[in-house]
């Protein structure tokens, strides 16, 4: 006992000289939250329905193994218990995740392998979000009963968007939903009674290919162009109903340059692939907005097709308008891409190969100038 004694009061004395336990001191004083993050934690939840805890898990636990996958922890279910282990961040996701979704099932809300994906990104990037508020915000029952709603934070933003604002723009990489969403707003529109037409226009640039040599008449040639919107409206409405309001021109699917000299009333208006009109162009769209009417423009600024010498209207409008109170900017990005999960990879992959070209240095005639200056012309010019 008295040995103890002795040792406990030793110490004591080496911690009060701040020579003898100098360094210790630091180590322990200079010890940082994510050093404390690094550290393996355990958490649980636990639900008393059973079917509940079932919907969570998925079949043969397939859910729980893609939120292993997306948030590097580990999650055990002992009969309705979730135990998750990992780092501190991970875990505080995972049990926020798990409530959020619980709440979206207790409202009916069909959980699918893609949800949970989605759920993740979200609440990776504000924890605080309330799933239910993006999830439930249903824009459209389509055709074959599906929901049509936000899977991301950016997207809720742009429906709410589309609900306040008469012009709106969607600007953002391929597979985010701008067209999707926004073709949801305007059959729903249409649906209410809110408008009385729906315009879906394209500019029809020549990407790569020639208009000339395609078959038929102009709006034959052009059709290829404007496939994609109908394959939108095919997905919202069934092929019947589609086919007569096409017919009876409540919905109308055209060119770009078909739009000069109209005023659209009553009308809920979408340009598609914006980045490819010219400045010209996007005013004249623009100014066709009449009473009662919608805009909502889209485009990916990364794939502009225009020839050199033109600029992109999309471009020229985001500086022009940035200002405009009544104007919405909506700026997606790959995180909000919702389609086949190598798609966002791939845009990743584009993006750092194109930052890495804008900041590699160009070749001029001043290397080489602490060498022997071989193959150089000394005036910074190609050889002839």
């Amino acid at each position: 006992m008295s040995d103890s004694r002795g040792r406990e009061g030793r110490f004591r004395n080496a911690w009060r000289n701040p020579q003898a336990t100098e360094k210790e001191r630091n180590r322990r004083l200079n010890q940082t939250p994510s050093n404390d993050r690094a550290q393996p934690n355990g958490a649980h939840v636990a639900f008393e329905d059973n079917r509940l805890v079932q919907q969570l898990a998925g079949e043969q636990n397939s859910h729980l193994k893609l939120i292993e996958k997306l948030l590097g922890v580990q999650v055990h279910l002992r009969g309705n218990r979730f135990a998750i282990e990992g780092d501190r961040p991970s875990v505080e996701i995972a049990i926020r995740l798990l409530n959020e979704l619980a709440g979206l099932v207790q409202r009916g809300y069909p959980l699918f392998a893609s949800d949970i994906g989605y759920a993740v990104r979200i609440l990776s990037e504000n924890i605080g979000k309330n799933l239910k508020d993006i999830f439930l915000d249903q824009v459209f029952i389509s055709s074959g009963k599906r929901i049509v709603s936000p899977k991301s934070i950016r997207q809720k933003e742009y429906i709410e968007a589309m609900r306040r604002y008469d012009v709106v723009f969607g600007i953002g990489p391929a597979g985010t939903g701008k067209t999707y969403l926004a073709m949801a707003m305007a059959v729903a529109a249409m649906s209410a009674d809110q408008v009385r037409r729906i315009i879906l226009v394209r500019p029809a640039v020549e990407a790569g290919e020639k208009l000339g040599f395609l078959p038929g008449d102009l709006a034959e040639k052009v059709n290829p162009y404007l496939r994609p919107l109908y394959d939108a409206l095919h997905d919202m409405l069934d092929y019947e109903k589609a086919s007569k309001l096409l017919q009876r021109g409540a919905i109308e699917v055209a060119p770009l340059a078909f739009m000069r000299g109209r005023t659209l009333n009553d009308a809920f208006a979408i340009l598609d692939e914006a980045q490819n009109t010219t400045t010209e162009q996007m005013k004249m769209f623009l100014t066709r907005l009449g009473m009662g009417s919608k805009a909502v423009i889209t485009g990916d600024i990364t794939q502009i097709d225009l020839p050199d010498n033109k600029a992109s209207g999309l471009i020229e409008a985001m500086r022009v308008l940035k200002n405009e109170e009544d104007i919405s900017f909506i700026h997606f990005t790959d995180r909000d891409v919702i389609r086949h999960r190598l798609v966002q990879r791939i845009i990743k992959a584009y993006e750092r190969h194109e930052r890495s070209l804008r900041h590699k240095p160009e070749s001029s005639g001043t290397e080489g100038k602490e060498g022997d200056g071989e193959g150089q012309t000394g005036t910074g010019k190609a050889p002839a």
